[in-house]
């Protein structure tokens, strides 16, 4: 066949450790033979990110809003370990922190179903898609260390010069103290994108936050998100029969763990963080979780919702065997391959993405599958690959296909 030709770029944007190695793998095996591949590339892995001050993650944020799609490969937050381990100049920020920040998006996670893996939660029959406000919150946050005693406080200076003081605490010790701040801006943009996508995917949108502790942070979440609703969406999901629904964060929890599925849960950010980790566990892997940004503009980033599985890296450098599940980073591809397709126009595009999912699936549904699914999957008769050659049983399917 002739490859498939791309009219504009999609950013691509490279990673660390053994999703880097996975990355090459998926775009050799699955993606150059068939189609006339189209990227501007950037290499987030955290060596280059390190020697440029992170001015490459920046450039790739501002790529996406040039081109409109990105992919972006697992990178390594550093922390203390890993400022040692790769004589870092600074521990640098999260790059998906960056890129949310920059793209004002808002992140939604699903599960991919597969049959023969039931969830660890038997009610669930359903995807649940988490819908994670992608700016603020601890990601932007200023921290101190209160060595001893004394008095700390919240200051605000307005434009004129008025100062507002509120007393945080007195210290007659040691401790610590956290500021973080949002924008009502930021705020209307995560609301509306989730409105937006509850009506695209015909589902109901649960929202949730702890708006009886926190009277002022968190309750400006929920009337923005209410008078939003009210306003601009509340006959649009009734036309369509679907339902906003507002409920604390730990109520929230408990009738997640009692439904079926099938729904949107909007959370703040850190609070989206731990949810989507729960959620894909319970559906039975991270490495079956997708993951895309949406932007207000309509830019979008798609990306694996695991980190850089370090571990199984260290066998891969010492010439072991490794069995790494690649299917969110390959969705992660396939996400921005049928974006961009839709957003040009290129039919054969879309149709080769859905083909490239329907192969992957099938090639775990036939009992192929790398170690850790098979762990999880009721399948019987059961053939545990490595991970390259769990892609090239899913192209020997792909083939079939075509």
């Amino acid at each position: 066949m002739d490859k498939i030709k791309m009219n504009v770029p999609l950013v691509e944007m490279d990673g660390d450790e053994m999703t880097r190695i996975i990355w090459k793998m998926i775009k050799d095996i699955l993606l150059e033979p068939y189609i006339d591949l189209k990227t501007e590339y950037y290499d987030l892995g955290l060596e280059y990110r390190d020697k440029t001050d992170d001015q490459v993650t920046v450039d790739s944020a501002n790529a996406i809003k040039k081109y409109g799609v990105g992919v972006k490969c697992a990178t390594i937050t550093p922390n203390a370990d890993r400022m040692t381990e790769y004589n870092l100049k600074q521990m640098w920020k999260s790059p998906n922190g960056t890129i949310r920040a920059i793209l004002d998006g808002t992140v939604f996670r699903a599960p991919i179903i597969v049959d023969s893996i039931k969830p660890f939660v038997s009610t669930w029959k359903k995807p649940i898609t988490i819908a994670r406000h992608a700016y603020g919150d601890v990601y932007r946050d200023v921290e101190y260390r209160v060595e001893g005693a004394g008095k700390a406080e919240l200051v605000f200076t307005s434009e004129s010069g008025e100062v507002t003081k509120q007393t945080i605490h007195d210290f007659d010790g040691a401790g610590i103290i956290l500021g973080m701040h949002n924008l009502d801006k930021s705020i209307e943009s995560f609301a509306r994108a989730c409105f937006n996508y509850a009506l695209d995917m015909k589902q109901d949108l649960w929202f949730a936050t702890k708006d009886t502790i926190s009277k002022k942070y968190d309750h400006t979440f929920k009337d923005i998100f209410q008078e939003i609703y009210d306003k601009e969406y509340k006959q649009k999901f009734e036309a369509a029969g679907i339902e906003y629904f507002y409920t604390l964060i730990d109520d929230a929890v408990a009738r997640v763990i009692r439904s079926e599925g099938g729904y949107i849960w909007a959370c703040k950010n850190y609070d989206g963080d731990v949810m989507s980790d729960m959620v894909a566990t319970a559906f039975g892997s991270l490495a079956m979780m997708t993951s895309v940004l949406v932007s207000p503009e309509g830019y979008y980033e798609f990306e694996a919702a695991h980190g850089t599985v370090q571990r199984h890296y260290y066998q891969h450098l010492k010439g072991q065997e490794t069995s790494t599940n690649s299917m969110a980073t390959l969705f992660a591809w396939t996400g921005a391959l049928r974006k961009r397709g839709e957003m040009d126009g290129i039919n054969e595009l879309v149709e080769f993405a859905d083909k490239l999912e329907k192969a992957s699936l099938l090639t775990i549904e036939e009992g192929v599958m790398t170690k850790d699914l098979a762990q999880l999957s009721e399948v019987k008769d059961k053939k545990v690959v490595n991970t390259e050659e769990f892609l090239k049983e899913i192209n020997n399917r792909l083939v079939k296909m075509l």
